[in-house]
């Protein structure tokens, strides 16, 4: 080979891996940005991200490693006295501001927060330091019972980004106003450390946030019926829920897996009878399992069941069937996802990792 052609085939090999690169950027910002609203959009490129890894011939991008951030320990590692959520509250992934009345209140005295929390455009964590029992409890609307103290929390991040400054300006002024009409002691965060934080916290999630997803395509062009799905499906443990997917619960109840139908028409058990789909989209939310790794290893598992079930092929984005060296380079990038999780202290499929990837 001359030295001439090495330097096209360089050349021809930089502009494919700058293009490539340039894509995945372009995901990352518009995953972040509208997230919520593709939610169950799963043909979406931002779902296939892993198993669009065509074959060890194109080049993978190089994954860089999320920045730690110290966030509050796992659920399961707390005492059980106190009320789940409110332990998982912290100024890392929260906006807190504490109200103190000069004498106990009940949840009817944040009537202005009960009125204007989904304004907020991200969730509003209210916790409450109980006169019967002297610990911290979750407040829900209309609760009868007196507290000394509330804790009002707006949360950070979401999978649509992190809050913004003026929002937390807007719940800022909004305790103000609370505080004001209970003659009540309060303590407020600064608005600019918190967006600071906000921004950090929102790009360390970008960097682990991971829905993978394997196709299944029947083969010899054979169309699966809703009956076949729901039969095989069942078989395997996955129930249609309110969204429209079969899915596969853990011991928590917390969905490991969920089988969609690949052009995002949600079934219902209605119409399973008539209803026909060209193929199945198998999904794992990496951030939201407990051992993702290892839940992709079960994924793939059943979804080769299903395939030999629905005599079907196991297919990238663009149908080709997924070798196992594709599979391979999923497994590797779910695994670096997973170790720079809990170097941030977020562990995948804890409480804390849920309602950030929420």
């Amino acid at each position: 080979m001359s030295e001439l052609q090495i330097s096209l085939l360089g050349i021809g090999v930089a502009v494919v891996l700058a293009i490539y690169i340039y894509n995945w950027l372009l995901q990352r910002k518009y995953r972040r940005k509208f997230g919520a609203v593709f939610k169950h959009r799963h043909e979406d490129a931002l779902y296939r991200a892993a198993v669009e890894i065509p074959t060890d011939e194109l080049p993978v991008e190089k994954m860089e490693p999320a920045v730690p951030i110290s966030v509050p320990p796992n659920d399961s590692q707390q005492g059980e006295t106190v009320d789940a959520m409110c332990v998982l509250l912290d100024e890392k992934t929260d906006f807190i501001a504490v109200i103190s009345p000069k004498s106990p209140v009940n949840a009817d005295a944040l009537k202005l927060l009960w009125q204007q929390r989904f304004e907020l455009d991200k969730n509003v964590h209210i916790c409450g330091l109980s006169v019967a029992s002297g610990e911290w409890e979750k407040v829900i609307e209309g609760s009868p019972w007196a507290y000394t103290s509330f804790k009002l929390a707006l949360q950070l991040v979401t999978r649509a980004g992190a809050v913004s400054e003026a929002k937390l300006m807007d719940f800022r002024k909004l305790v103000r106003t609370i505080a004001a009409q209970l003659h009540a002691d309060m303590v407020l965060p600064d608005v600019v450390e918190a967006t600071a934080r906000a921004v950090e916290l929102d790009n360390f999630c970008a960097a682990v946030d991971l829905i993978i997803g394997l196709n299944l395509f029947p083969s010899n062009e054979h169309i699966l019926s809703g009956n076949e799905i729901v039969r095989v499906a069942e078989q395997y443990g996955l129930c249609l829920q309110a969204d429209g997917a079969f899915h596969l619960v853990d011991t928590h109840g917390h969905t490991l897996f969920s089988l969609c139908n690949e052009n995002n028409a949600p079934f219902q058990n209605g119409t399973l009878d008539t209803v026909h789909v060209d193929g199945l989209t198998l999904l794992l939310d990496v951030p939201r399992v407990e051992q993702p790794s290892l839940s992709f290893d079960k994924m793939v598992v059943l979804a080769q069941q299903l395939a030999s079930e629905l005599r079907a092929t196991i297919v990238d984005a663009r149908h080709v069937a997924l070798s196992e060296g594709s599979i391979t380079l999923i497994r590797e990038r779910i695994a670096a996802a997973e170790a720079d999780m809990r170097v941030g202290h977020v562990i995948a499929g804890s409480a804390q990792a849920r309602r950030l990837f929420s």
